[in-house]
């Protein structure tokens, strides 16, 4: 992927190096994408913990609607931390975040939604705080709707090559492509309409929705020539690595469809290819189809 050609945006936090304040649980307004299984199951492997649990299971508490002192970021409003130089994760994040903003501004303006928010992409090792409470680097990537930030441990990246078998720039970039696409459902609306606490068939079509949306915005990076040979295939590869079903399989040595939470390796091929080959984010309704 020729990221060094994009854009990078001004809208990155570095918080890597700092404390996250004091805050509350881990919060159920939070929306955990690809990296979410992917970490669950690193965990588990290292630390004998079932990601089932992790993902699904408990009852966490609310997540409040808007940040409070506690929860509030480590660096100063208006004026966050950038990437420092010579820090080529962060660089890559910052463009590949510049392309996402240049590509859903044009589609938004394109489609008649009115003007593209530009949500924060937080950087962080160990715990984040955030408005949807203090999480830590085990949940994987994540997109909290009440602050409207992505939230990224860097990384992650390394375990999802090396564990996963989904090594590439292009690989990690469908990661923060999907994690923008919750962006762009709450921007929406979307998320608003399915409530903070979906049952597990409607969670899968939101992730599954995600995954088209971050197909959108790879559809135009493509048709800005902007990806290498084999970039479409490291994107496609992470997105079956971390299905529910090979999740499953690797840890329980069985598969439970009612218990998905984020869809079939299939389904978030198969929606990845849908927004990669139409570049619309009309034909992205999961919530349309009797089987997504």
């Amino acid at each position: 992927m020729r990221w060094q050609d994009m854009r990078r945006s001004q809208n990155v936090e570095d918080r890597r190096g700092s404390s996250p304040a004091r805050g509350g649980g881990f919060g159920g307004g939070m929306r955990m994408g690809l990296g979410g299984l992917v970490i669950a199951l690193i965990a588990s492997l290292l630390f004998g913990v079932n990601p089932l649990e992790m993902l699904t299971g408990g009852d966490p508490p609310p997540a409040p609607q808007q940040a409070s002192p506690g929860y509030g970021p480590q660096v100063r409003p208006g004026t966050p931390a950038a990437p420092k130089q010579g820090d080529t994760a962060g660089a890559m994040m910052q463009a590949v975040l510049g392309n996402t903003e240049d590509v859903w501004l044009a589609v938004f303006e394109a489609q008649g939604w009115g003007k593209y928010p530009k949500p924060n992409l937080v950087l962080f090792d160990g715990r984040v705080a955030s408005a949807c409470g203090l999480a830590s680097a085990a949940v994987g990537p994540f997109y909290c709707p009440s602050d409207r930030k992505v939230y990224l441990d860097t990384a992650f990246f390394d375990q999802l090559a090396r564990r996963f078998g989904a090594p590439g720039d292009f690989a990690a970039a469908y990661v923060v492509a999907h994690e923008i696409g919750h962006h762009v459902q709450n921007a929406l609306g979307i998320m608003q309409k399915l409530g903070p606490r979906p049952d597990n068939a409607t969670q899968v079509r939101l992730e599954l929705q995600a995954d088209c949306f971050a197909g959108v915005w790879g559809f135009y990076a493509q048709k800005r020539n902007l990806l290498d040979p084999g970039d479409l295939e490291e994107g496609l590869r992470a997105a079956a690595a971390v299905g529910d079903d090979m999740i499953m399989k690797r840890t329980q040595g069985y598969v439970v469809p009612d218990a998905f939470t984020h869809g079939s390796a299939q389904q978030r091929q198969r929606w990845f290819r849908q927004g990669l080959a139409t570049g619309d984010p009309q034909q992205c309704d999961t919530f349309a189809v009797n089987q997504p």
